[in-house]
């Protein structure tokens, strides 16, 4: 068996952040790791049904990346892990927890719930249930993008794509046809693969016979690029290089994210698989105590202030509990809603 593979084969450049940037990280993964805290005591308590996967553990992905781009400009396409995805690509966290609850000031209307959260006010494709069924339409954003801008002659047509999915999806056929297309039409997209070692309880290294996703890359003439992905500036500093080239019409970038999720595949997975010891590995390299101590380190911030941080998050989160808890059932009479393009 393939070694599992906690660090890049070869260390990415960091990112160097300002003293604003290292806070809107900071603020920003937090804000992603107390929203999930606060889902999954929401479904203990009976309060959310369903599936509800959470992404404790994996945030420096989702901040390195779309914290990167353009918000409300760029386009990013999840998965059925997407809440943090939301919260990075913009999306209010009383929205995203209104839709956790079914509720009609959700930010999919009630209609999405956990796993299929949009917004296309911030450009936020959609979480998708089905393992690789957002790569063929993040790719299809990104052929629209290249195509009003050399077609159509659009020339405020440079944004750039994210995909982001798993460890699972790239064994997938949506995966290799969409590297091909991209790759052929040179599409402004990036392929950000959250390998967190387990696609629901199968190990990656028993599922793949190249476990080294980046690779895939360079086999269809693109660049691959595997990055610590439990490291914010690391990932940050990959993105700013891929969202460059894609934006300046040299296509595609696959980018594989070495991370972890700590808690099980979903909020009704008992997490019995995995061991304890490979769980401390990762939960020692936790990505938003790393930010802190980075930004402490090189006198970006105080403790005192990411504690004020985390006190201000926390208030958000709890204020987006009771605007979920006191918003409207969507109304029965608009069951057919929104399943048709309609007249403005």
């Amino acid at each position: 068996m393939v070694q599992e593979r906690v660090l890049p084969a070869v260390p990415t450049t960091r990112a160097t952040v300002t003293r604003e940037e290292g806070l809107m990280l900071y603020e920003d993964m937090t804000l992603g790791r107390l929203f999930e805290d606060k889902c999954a005591e929401m479904y203990y308590r009976g309060k959310m049904f369903g599936f509800v996967h959470l992404y404790n553990g994996q945030e420096a992905v989702s901040t390195g990346i779309i914290r990167a781009m353009r918000r409300d400009e760029d386009f990013v396409s999840s998965t059925y892990r997407d809440h943090v995805h939301a919260l990075s690509a913009g999306v209010p966290a009383k929205e995203v927890m209104a839709e956790l609850f079914g509720k009609a000031t959700g930010c999919s209307k009630g209609r999405g719930g956990s796993m299929h959260l949009f917004s296309a006010p911030h450009n936020l494709l959609g979480g998708y249930a089905f393992v690789a069924e957002g790569i063929p339409v993040a790719t299809g954003v990104a052929f629209q993008t290249k195509y009003r801008r050399e077609a159509m002659n659009d020339p405020n047509a440079d944004q750039v794509t994210a995909c982001f999915f798993g460890d699972g999806a790239a064994n997938n056929g949506q995966f290799f046809e969409c590297l091909n297309m991209a790759a052929l039409w040179k599409l402004p997209i990036l392929f950000v693969i959250e390998n967190n070692k387990w696609a629901i309880g199968m190990a990656h290294e028993r599922a793949t016979s190249v476990p080294e996703i980046y690779k895939k890359g360079p086999a269809f003439g693109m660049p691959g690029v595997e990055v610590d992905g439990m490291d914010v500036l690391a990932v940050r500093g990959v993105a700013q290089e891929a969202i460059a080239r894609a934006r300046a019409g040299e296509g595609p970038t696959v980018i594989e994210a070495l991370t972890y999720r700590f808690r099980g595949h979903s909020l009704a997975d008992p997490d019995e698989l995995r061991s304890p010891d490979e769980k401390s590995v990762w939960q020692v390299r936790d990505p938003i105590t790393k930010l802190g101590d980075h930004l402490i380190e090189n006198s970006l911030a105080t403790a005192e202030e990411l504690k004020d941080i985390q006190k201000r998050i926390q208030e958000e989160v709890n204020e987006a509990v009771t605007f979920a808890l006191e918003s409207p059932e969507p109304d029965a009479s608009e069951l057919t809603k929104y399943i048709f393009a309609e007249d403005e």
